[in-house]
């Protein structure tokens, strides 16, 4: 009976107000029904208001952390967060293929849902090359998708014709997230193409508010963890996307600023 339950791995930075990065996925996992365990990256500091600080691990730890869980735990599903560059990814890379890790779900953390950029310049490639070609899920946004492509998106069939280009790239599938920055918008719509051909269009209602770290983490995270569960690809997108609505439409007081979203909400889908 040792390591049969499910359990999933995030590789990610520690984002300390527990809003984002690798607080969220573990969040996600839990409230999911899985047990989560962390390749720690980075270690950020930072609040509601903002990012004050941080620091990357050596990449001889990081090492470490993948040998000490491949030694004790049966991870059956991968996600990565936030690989800031093209050393991390590439030691990333190499210890997720050392190890039966399961499936992987690439989060391809470049930039924010405000366009700021999180990905060095000299990482691009890397990450194209040596990154996307492993993941059975990526879930870029909609910044992501265009940097990745080189695609202005500014129809419905731009985004799929981009979703179309990162599955070139070698994802198996993609969820290529569309904008939410508009105000005014009532709905937010993400195209899902899958390895088999099938494509089909995510629609939830979208939500005016400030409480959102954590969305695209925890998108990833649930999926993650749904496959860690051996639930079908298909289901566990859609079972995702239900799971970040709920948690982003039901607020929770926390923080002053740009608070977390409130992953309780979405416990029971």
């Amino acid at each position: 009976m040792l390591n049969q339950y499910p359990q999933a791995m995030t590789i990610a930075g520690s984002d300390s107000d527990g809003s984002a990065g690798m607080q969220a996925d573990l969040h996600t996992f839990f409230t999911r029904k899985v047990y989560g365990i962390s390749v720690m990256t980075a270690c950020v500091a930072g609040n509601s208001y903002g990012i004050h600080a941080s620091v990357s691990l050596p990449l001889d730890f990081i090492r470490q952390e993948f040998s000490d869980i491949a030694a004790d735990f049966q991870v059956k599903a991968v996600k990565t967060g936030m690989l800031a560059d093209s050393a991390l990814i590439k030691e990333v890379v190499k210890d997720y293929q050392k190890f039966d890790f399961g499936p992987l779900v690439v989060d391809p953390v470049i930039m924010t849902k405000h366009g700021n950029q999180l990905l060095a310049e000299n990482a691009f490639e890397t990450l194209r090359e040596e990154l996307i070609p492993l993941a059975t899920v990526i879930t870029p946004n909609f910044y992501e998708s265009q940097k990745l492509t080189g695609i202005e998106i500014k129809t419905e069939a731009d985004l799929k014709t981009a979703a179309e280009q990162l599955q070139q790239l070698g994802a198996k599938n993609v969820v290529a997230k569309g904008p939410h920055y508009d105000q005014q918008q009532t709905v937010v719509k993400d195209f899902v193409l899958l390895e088999s051909g099938k494509s089909f269009w995510l629609s939830e209602p979208y939500y005016p508010t400030t409480h959102i770290n954590g969305t695209g983490d925890s998108l990833s995270a649930c999926i993650a963890a749904e496959i860690a569960k051996q639930t079908p690809i298909e289901t566990a997108i859609r079972i995702a996307k239900s799971f970040v609505n709920a948690a982003i439409g039901h607020e929770i007081a926390v923080g002053h600023k740009y608070g977390p979203i409130n992953h309780w909400a979405g416990e029971n889908l």
